[in-house]
């Protein structure tokens, strides 16, 4: 048996008692946590050898009236550098820190992550799929930290009505729970219980606690006022509306907005695509974000899923959307409502329905969506079937089928895809991958699917190290080696693929990874926007990449790559570099700046029907801000960003049926583009999850024939003002 799984049956058989509220101070009062469950047998998970952790640990665990409290102490010698950067709110920087995941159902499906750093910072995510994360979502939960000289102490509440959870069983629940501390200075992290989110089961791992059954009702209720005025119109704007949140009991949760207004004080970074490929952009807006896991059905495709909420409110002002969320017996379910307002408003729909067995999950999802405008209904059917037959095996199947009605017209497809992971000995693991997409499968009325019309398989086999000797500048590594063949669902195939792959964790917390593709002849399918098909020849692609927390008043990442491509296949090389540097002028200051310059020999730009340029692409993008951490509660972030692109025509192609490029005497332009993304956001918070945003705002986006020059169009693009805006916006939960 292993240690990870006998920890875990020990914790399941500790009984807990009754406990009554804890004062969350920071301060481990021994008496106030008599009755937790404490855990001492913290072990390395990165590097991953399961070993002790290299410095003392202990946490307690105890179930209140209030919520789960969890307490850790992490003794820290002087010996060993200490992290004192301020952080902001779901904060990526590796400092000093502790988490407490929980999975409040106990069924592997979702999991709530919580972490603070020992200067007080705090970060929250979602954590589905065994061990996708997602740090949209923002949760309400208490936390304090405490420091000496021995070391440092976090106390945190994690309130019931957090999530949705099942009943229990004779005035009992039981939770899955992992905690974690990390050790910024080296990057080391030691858990309870030995699980990892690098392996492929994650969540399934957490080690099982049964506690006394509290349920917490909770109405809460968040209007806002937000105003904006646009410099560029000369007019202002003026919006208010309300998101309610409402859980009478553990199995019910209810979340509704009414006209939400999500202001401009989240910016997206700038992307310049010219691909047929939609870009992914994930999803920051309160209302989607509460909650949201139950409605994960994704697929191994990259960034697919069936219902992709930046879709709502993409053609229209959202009038109003309701989202339910519970459990009757062993069953979790989730209903979806959201209407837009105007001529091309859009009506969204969700129904779905997850069963928890032992071993396994099966789930369904139906989603439509309405499109009058359009004449259009678009309705999708998902099943998801996760099973973990042994501790070894994850086994991950979906099934998928869209119809579409239009002008009179139905259309129908399916796809269906299967993952399987196998744990070996000794670090060895093995993964398969197959997925079939139909031609006609449609998910992106309310889902995202980067492509259909693939028939995809892989075989990838990886071997981590572990027992490297002291002397190492390494505390692990990580190979992988990946073959897989790409077929479109007409038989054309799009390429054959072979991967090596190396992530590094070194002993001073840096991080490198780097990646080498060799890809064979095969077709695009996608160039011509459905005009045929485009012939490409073999070619290759290799990444690498640096990261380097800080150390005094630096950190550095650096990233560059080489590839080749076009019908130029490997006859003409491409390469790009990049490189970031963040200066700390304190804890809670810092400035930032970077840049990545790209060149491109043979960039294919489609113009109109099968017609194609050929162009030599140079691009830079700046990337340059400061993040001040004025208190707790005061923050200040400038963000900018800049793109010049500089496209110089060298061939124009048709192609015949067959997908062989021809000449073409069209006439095909150079052209040039600038972008610009600019922000300055000033956050104050008057309670938790209640804030006053300041925030000014210019952008631009400019594309046109002819060139410039690099160096001139970011000159240029500094000069952009499509848009100028002022927003103040204030939003305050009350809790009733």
């Amino acid at each position: 048996m292993s240690l990870s799984r006998f920890v875990s049956l020990l914790a399941l058989a500790v009984p807990f008692t009754v406990a009554h509220a804890v004062e969350i101070d920071g301060r481990i009062d021994p008496a106030e946590w008599q009755d937790g469950h404490h855990v001492t047998d913290f072990r390395k998970i990165q590097p991953l050898t399961g070993d002790p952790g290299s410095l003392p640990t202990e946490a307690w665990i105890l179930a209140t009236p209030d919520g789960l409290a969890i307490a850790f102490r992490a003794t820290h010698p002087a010996g060993v550098p200490r992290t004192r950067q301020k952080v902001q709110r779901d904060f990526s920087e590796q400092v000093d820190r502790v988490n407490a995941f929980i999975d409040f159902d106990g069924d592997g499906r979702t999991g709530y992550a919580f972490t603070v750093s020992s200067t007080g910072g705090i970060a929250d995510e979602v954590i589905t799929n065994e061990n996708q994360f997602s740090n949209d979502w923002d949760g309400q939960w208490r936390h304090a930290v405490s420091e000496d000289e021995q070391g440092w102490s976090v106390e945190l509440l994690i309130p019931w009505h957090t999530a949705p959870m099942r009943d229990g069983v004779d005035g009992q629940r039981t939770l899955k729970v992992f905690l974690a501390r990390v050790i910024g200075a080296t990057g080391e992290r030691m858990a309870w219980p030995a699980a990892s989110f690098e392996r492929p089961r994650f969540l399934s791992d957490f080690a099982p606690i049964t506690v006394p059954k509290h349920d917490q009702s909770l109405l809460a209720i968040t209007p806002y006022l937000s105003g904006l005025y646009d410099n560029v119109g000369g007019r202002g704007d003026f919006n208010a509306g309300a998101d309610v949140f409402w859980k009478p009991n553990g199995r019910f949760q209810l979340t509704a907005t009414v006209k939400p207004d999500f202001g401009q004080v989240e910016a997206d970074d700038l992307v310049v695509n010219f691909s047929a490929t939609e870009t992914f952009i994930s999803d920051k807006r309160p209302f989607f974000t509460e909650n949201q896991g139950i409605f994960e059905l994704t697929t191994p495709s990259d960034d697919s899923q069936q219902l992709y909420t930046r879709r709502v409110g993409s053609t229209g002002d959202i009038t109003a959307a309701v989202k339910l969320n519970g459990s009757l017996g062993k069953v979790n379910y989730g209903l979806f409502s959201a209407d837009e307002d105007g001529a091309t408003g859009r009506s969204y729909r969700a129904l779905r329905v997850v069963r928890d067995f032992d071993t396994q999950n099966l789930g369904a999802m139906l989603t439509r969506v309405d499109d009058p405008w359009r004449a259009r209904d678009a309705t999708v059917l998902g099943m998801d079937h996760n099973w973990r037959p042994t501790a070894r095996w994850n086994v991950r199947t979906r099934l998928l089928g869209s119809r579409i009605a239009q002008a009179g017209n139905e259309v129908d497809d399916v796809g269906a895809t299967v993952w399987a992971d196998y744990e070996m000995d000794d670090g060895w693991r093995q993964q398969w991958i197959a997925m079939h997409f139909g031609n006609d499968l449609q998910l992106n009325d309310f889902g995202y699917l980067s492509r259909n019309s693939t028939n995809y398989l892989h075989w990838e086999v990886r071997k981590r190290f572990t027992a490297l000797p002291e002397d190492s500048r390494y505390s692990s590594k990580d190979w992988r080696g990946r073959v897989s063949s790409s077929y479109n669902n007409r038989g054309d195939k799009l390429n054959d693929q072979f991967r090596v792959s190396r992530e590094g964790q070194l002993r001073n917390g840096s991080y490198e990874y780097a990646q080498i593709n060799v890809n064979s002849a095969g077709i695009n399918d996608m160039l011509l926007r459905g005009n045929g098909i485009v012939r490409m020849p073999a070619n290759f692609n290799t990444y690498l990449q640096y990261e380097r927390p800080r150390k005094g008043d630096w950190a550095h990442e650096a990233e560059a790559e080489a590839f080749t491509g076009g019908l130029a296949g490997n006859r003409r090389l491409g390469a790009g570099a990049g490189y970031t540097g963040t200066y700390f002028i304190n804890d809670a200051f810092s400035l930032y700046g970077g840049f990545y310059a790209l060149y491109t020999p043979d960039w294919l730009v489609w113009q109109r029907e099968d017609l194609v340029g050929g162009f030599q692409r140079r691009q830079v993008s700046l990337d340059a801000g400061l993040n001040w951490v004025m208190t707790d509660r005061h923050q200040l972030r400038v963000k900018m960003q800049a793109i010049a692109l500089d496209a110089r025509m060298q061939d124009a192609w048709r192609f015949d049926r067959q997908g062989q490029a021809l000449v073409a005497p069209d006439p095909v332009n150079d052209f040039s583009v600038r972008n610009l993304g600019f922000q300055i956001r000033y956050r104050y918070e008057l309670a938790p999850l209640s804030y006053l945003y300041v925030v000014y705002a210019r952008g631009g986006y400019e594309q046109r024939t002819g060139t410039d020059g690099v160096q001139d169009l970011l000159q240029d693009s500094v000069r952009l003002r499509d848009d100028e805006q002022l927003v103040v916006k204030l939003s305050y939960r009350f809790e009733i």
